[in-house]
């Protein structure tokens, strides 16, 4: 629609707005009531601003709960503005200037949308209207049949205008929409029969059956993407930060995210040019998002695995402390119960008033000193037993923490040089598809200097592909080697040199042993002595 008379172009003020709904709303008593207190623009749920002259649409971002908008007859020339309605179910932009679909993306619940009467030439931008039933884009400047394919995406359309378009002008045009939309129910605002759909199901069937197959091959790439993407945001609300320490204890630190990606691509020049090809953008994001997802997962591998070492390590250290300890109880309940009955046994020694009885009592007192003494020393043999398997068994729990996590990390790594060597191939097929069109003079984009200088020949272009694939190869490999060693090294410095290490647990228990056997040494040789200067001042008395 062009201007209205010689009536200067508006846009959408708040005066306009008041005035509106003034006078859309109730007139009985309670209208003019409203109307004196003033009505909320956020209560409003149906606007009529038609033939208005107006040219933008502007300030409407107060009526969010807005039902039903009529901006018909206008000379609006953009669709904007309506971000915040996204409640609307109801659009009529009908006989204005619009040249081009766009600023739809927040209505979601839109249910109904004329576009009649405007100038438009191509049918898209509508895919966040995924409740669409009703579309008027008659009247336009529509002339391709591939618009319609557009519109197989809304499955609730059963209404749909483009009379008037030089695409209706078409022999086909019925029977293309009819078989290209099969829900529809109105077309040009006539009914649909049955009869119809048949015969243009028939007529097409071959393209259908061919579209239909491409529709659920493009589906399930949308539906893994989609699952990908989930996992990735999973991954990233729960795993810690890069960088921490316990990352770094882990050995997996900065492969939380796309660190080691880009790490690849910050020493490729050859491949930072070859992103420039056509195709290769979607190329590299797929690749990248695959390839963060496994250093996720072996962030995530390498933060449990330490966590089980790490658990290893208290358990042991805990047996260790419980066994002597148990041990030295042991040896004090022993130690305390003959020391009860060997007070008695002195004193029954110094009341004996025969040398038999003396002698006797004496035997049996020496008998339970050396009882006491193996009974000290056998304690201290099991207790020597006991670590000597707590030792064994945690250098062997150790060692097989260990070798599953290199194997993790080994099959992880393995899986990022595949997606490198998928990612190889493309990039391959891709350079060699511009090759060949540069040659023939059908490359659409323009590219930089120095990447059309890969394009010399083949051999060239081959090369600086093949320069990028190893590169990126020689980065993996780095890291699962830097990787691999340093789990390595830290399990040979626990168990031969840390404070866990089997040699210094043995030298520590050597020590202890050797003390421990001193001390029962000392303390069965006092009671003994004791015996022996009781036994003479008995029989020098």
């Amino acid at each position: 629609m062009s201007r209205l008379g010689d009536v200067e172009p508006r846009v959408i003020d708040d005066h306009m707005l008041k005035q509106a709904v003034g006078e859309q709303g109730p007139q009985e008593e309670a209208g003019q009531l409203a109307k004196q207190e003033g009505v909320l623009f956020k209560d409003v749920l149906s606007l009529q601003l038609d033939f208005q002259n107006i040219l933008r649409i502007d300030n409407l971002w107060p009526f969010e709960n807005l039902r039903k908008l009529q901006l018909d007859n206008n000379v609006i020339e953009k669709i904007e503005g309506l971000e915040r309605l996204t409640r609307l179910v109801w659009l009529d932009l009908s006989f204005n200037n619009i040249e081009a679909i766009e600023g739809l993306d927040s209505l979601e619940n839109l249910e109904d949308l004329s576009l009649f009467n405007n100038r438009i030439s191509k049918v898209d931008s509508l895919d966040a209207l995924v409740r669409l039933q009703v579309l008027s884009l008659g009247n336009n400047r529509i002339a391709n049949l591939t618009n319609v394919i557009y519109l197989r995406r809304f499955k609730d359309l059963r209404t749909l205008s483009l009379a008037g378009n030089p695409v209706a002008e078409q022999d086909d045009y019925k029977m293309f929409v009819c078989a290209y939309l099969p829900d529809l129910v109105y077309l040009d605002f006539r009914r649909i029969d049955d009869h119809t759909k048949e015969l243009a199901e028939a007529k097409h069937q071959y393209s259908l059956d061919e579209l239909k197959h491409r529709e659920n091959l493009l589906q399930a790439q949308q539906e893994d993407e989609q699952a990908r993407r989930e996992e990735l945001e999973e991954h990233k609300v729960r795993l810690p930060r890069p960088g921490g320490q316990f990352a770094k204890a882990a050995f997996v630190e900065n492969l939380n995210g796309p660190f080691l990606f880009e790490s690849m691509y910050a020493e490729d020049v050859e491949g930072s040019k070859l992103a420039c090809l056509p195709g290769v953008g979607e190329l590299l994001e797929t690749y990248r998002d695959k390839f963060v997802i496994i250093c996720l997962n072996l962030f995530e591998c390498g933060l449990k695995q330490q966590e089980k070492r790490k658990a290893e390590l208290d358990t042991f250290s805990q047996c260790v402390q419980e066994a002597i300890q148990e041990n030295q109880e042991q040896g004090r309940q022993r130690i305390t119960k003959f020391e009860e009955t060997h007070l008695l046994s002195l004193s029954a020694i110094r009341d004996a008033s025969e040398l038999t009885t003396l002698e006797t009592r004496l035997v049996a007192c020496r008998e339970r000193v050396a009882e006491l003494f193996n009974s000290l020393m056998m304690l201290e043999m099991q207790l020597a037993e006991q670590l000597e398997e707590t030792i064994s068994l945690f250098e062997r729990n150790i060692a097989d923490l260990v070798g599953l996590f290199v194997e993790n990390v080994q099959s992880l790594m393995a899986q990022c040089r595949d997606l490198e060597n998928h990612h190889h191939e493309k990039l391959l097929e891709a350079a060699i598809n511009t090759l060949e069109k540069t040659v023939k003079g059908e490359l659409d984009e323009d590219l930089p200097d120095d990447v059309r200088a890969l394009f010399v020949d083949k051999d060239t272009l081959v090369n600086a592909v093949g320069a990028s694939h190893d590169v990126h190869l020689l980065k993996i490999d780095s890291r699962e080697d830097e990787l691999v060693t340093k789990v390595h090294a830290w399990c040979t410095h626990l168990l031969d040199q840390g404070p866990a290490a089997s040699p210094q647990i043995h030298r520590d228990e050597i020590a202890r042993n050797r003390k421990r056997v001193k001390e029962i040494s000392q303390y069965a040789d006092h009671a003994q002595r004791e015996l022996d200067a009781l036994e003479c001042a008995e029989l020098l008395d």
